[in-house]
């Protein structure tokens, strides 16, 4: 439940009796897409505010935590990732940190709706500096067929960047999807989702993506919590998944070293994700 009042836009996440709420200057824009209304805010300290089905997605202060940790930690979990797949990612945040990578050769962001994409490149200008990159293809199509119909080791990486699993991204949470993800992964492959709060979701949703990844035939996964305010309980995760090999290992070295700036991603930041509270290790099961 989302509600303006005296110009304050608050989401109440009800199941769980809390609210979080960004003092509005104006609404900008609303939009109607063939899968979701798309409403646009200018707030007083978060910058611009993207707001879709009622539920906050995009702000201008705070969507790089994020983008980077969704991006870096798969890429630097990978020993040579060079094809890239972005199930969802329509404000193209995440391809922007996805392309920072010099070794990374081709990227694939397939979003549904397209809408998504043009209200950021109106709103947050510069999240899809990178759309033009050559290496970039933008497909607004169904990810999920996309993945199905990929042709066998086609990808290093698929990053799901979408939204809650709810609506058109529900079947992006279902291990029919992930066994499609192995299959379209390389031998060394790795696949990351989105994968909701911590504190709200462990027992709900990120349990059933740790089971259902380990089903669809990968060999390990690990939750890395993160900071979100604009998230339900501000605190929030992804979950990676290896083919091979542990989920927890990573280019340690190279995420040191790395060529490109960043406003929170970096190697002790990657080190601390893989640090993980006791409620969750006995919710996964996880020593």
């Amino acid at each position: 439940m989302s509600v303006l009042d005296q110009n304050w836009y608050s989401e109440a996440f009800t199941s769980e009796g809390s609210a979080f709420s960004l003092k509005i200057k104006s609404k900008l824009e609303t939009v109607k897409s063939p899968f979701q209304t798309i409403d646009m805010y200018e707030t007083e300290h978060y910058g611009n505010l993207m707001v879709i089905d009622d539920c906050t997605m995009v702000s201008t202060r705070d969507n790089f935590l994020y983008h980077e940790m969704m991006s870096h930690v798969p890429l630097f979990s990978h020993p040579n990732p060079e094809r890239v797949a972005i199930i969802g990612g329509g404000d193209c945040g995440t391809l922007r940190e996805v392309l920072k990578h010099p070794g990374v050769k081709q990227v694939w962001q397939v979003d549904i709706d397209e809408m998504v994409t043009r209200m950021s490149e109106k709103y947050f200008p510069e999240l899809c500096e990178s759309n033009d990159d050559p290496r970039a293809t933008l497909l607004f199509d169904d990810g999920i067929r996309f993945i199905a119909e990929a042709e066998p080791g086609s990808f290093d990486v698929i990053i799901i960047d979408s939204t809650d699993p709810v609506g058109p991204a529900e079947g992006l949470f279902a291990v029919d999807f992930y066994k499609n993800c192995e299959k379209a992964l390389s031998a060394d492959g790795l696949v990351v989702q989105q994968s909701e709060s911590p504190l709200y979701h462990t027992h709900s949703i990120i349990k059933k993506v740790h089971d259902d990844m380990k089903s669809a035939g990968f060999a390990s996964c690990h939750t890395f919590p993160f900071p979100q305010p604009l998230y339900p309980s501000g605190w929030w995760s992804c979950t990676l998944a290896k083919k091979s090999g542990l989920a927890t290992a990573f280019r340690e070295a190279d995420a040191a070293n790395k060529t490109f700036k960043t406003q929170y991603y970096n190697v002790d930041m990657h080190k601390a994700g893989l640090a993980m509270p006791e409620f969750m290790k006995q919710a996964l099961n996880q020593d």
